[in-house]
Formats: C-alpha cells, sequence, structure tokens
C-alpha cells in the first residue's frame, strides 16, 4: 500500500471519527465514551498499522476536544489501545489479536492513565480503577465491530490490504 493511500485512509477515518463523535457517544460522569473510536482504531490497526493508526487516535482526540464532543481521557485511552492493537496485530497477523490489543489497551492501560489527569490535572476525586468498567464497555463494544466487520470482509473474499501491502489472510 502506497504511502497517499494510508493517508487518504487515515484523513477518512479521521473524518468518520470527528463527524460521528457529534452522534454517537455515551455521556457517563465527565467522560463520554465512544465506541467508534474503538472501531476504528481496530480497523486501522489492521489496514494501517501502528503508527497510522495512533495518529488517527490522536487527530481524532484533538478534534473532537476542539469540537467540544470529547475530553481530554481520550488522548490516552484512544492512543494507547490504537497502538497495542496495532503491534499485536503486526506481531501475530490474527484480527482478534487487534481486538484484544485495543480492549487491554484502551480498556486497562489507558484507564489507569486516566487516574493522573483526572486528579492531577482536572482536581477531581477519583479511584486508580474507576475509570476501566466504562472504558472496558467502550472499547469492548467498538473493537467488536471493528473486529467483526473485518470478519466479514475476509469471509466475503473481499481484498484487504494491511499496512506491509500484503492480502489479509
Amino acid at each position: 500500500m502506497r504511502k497517499t493511500h494510508k493517508l487518504t485512509l487515515t484523513a477518512m477515518m479521521i473524518a468518520i471519527g470527528t463527524l460521528s463523535s457529534n452522534v454517537l457517544f455515551i455521556p457517563v460522569g465527565f467522560t463520554k465514551v465512544f465506541p467508534i473510536q474503538h472501531f476504528l482504531n481496530v480497523l486501522s490497526a489492521v489496514l494501517l498499522g501502528p503508527v497510522y493508526a495512533v495518529a488517527q487516535a490522536l487527530c481524532v482526540s484533538i478534534l473532537r476536544n476542539i469540537m467540544g464532543t470529547g475530553s481530554i481521557f481520550a488522548f490516552p485511552g484512544s492512543m494507547v489501545g490504537a497502538l497495542l492493537a496495532g503491534l499485536l496485530f503486526m506481531k501475530t497477523r490474527k484480527i482478534y489479536m487487534a481486538f484484544f490489543g485495543e480492549v487491554i489497551g484502551t480498556g486497562i492501560l489507558g484507564a489507569i492513565l486516566c487516574y493522573p489527569i483526572a486528579t492531577l490535572l482536572m482536581g477531581q476525586d477519583a479511584a486508580v480503577f474507576g475509570f476501566i468498567p466504562l472504558f472496558i464497555f467502550s472499547s469492548f463494544a467498538g473493537a467488536l465491530i471493528g473486529a467483526i466487520i473485518l470478519s466479514v470482509f475476509l469471509k466475503k473474499k473481499v481484498a484487504i490490504f494491511t499496512q506491509n501491502g500484503t492480502t489479509l489472510k
């Protein structure tokens, strides 16, 4: 896959993530649960690789915060999940590993990274593991949708080109 193609797909995913954040989010406490981001993380991790997946997650988080449809917690959650999903998929070439990478990266690691943001930057009372149930629910739902769509593409024999230009098997 050429670099222009990767940049175009990344830009399209950024646009989808940014535009859908106005419609499909669930406000819970001082966070906003956004399963579409996790769906996009799995897609970009499998199709484009970890670097583009993290770039996509960063850009969507920035744009959502500028528009007021996101929170500062979008940064550690989405970026760690995208990175882990991309790295695990790159290592194993299995879609379910991208799914698990997104859920573990966002649902556990990203949630734990939100604790210092909540307590130090926002001055909120929060438990260290308080974000985990919300983040796991959101990341599980979105990553499952992404894994199902990619699996359907494979089953229907739709050519899916991955980060190194080969077709996904």
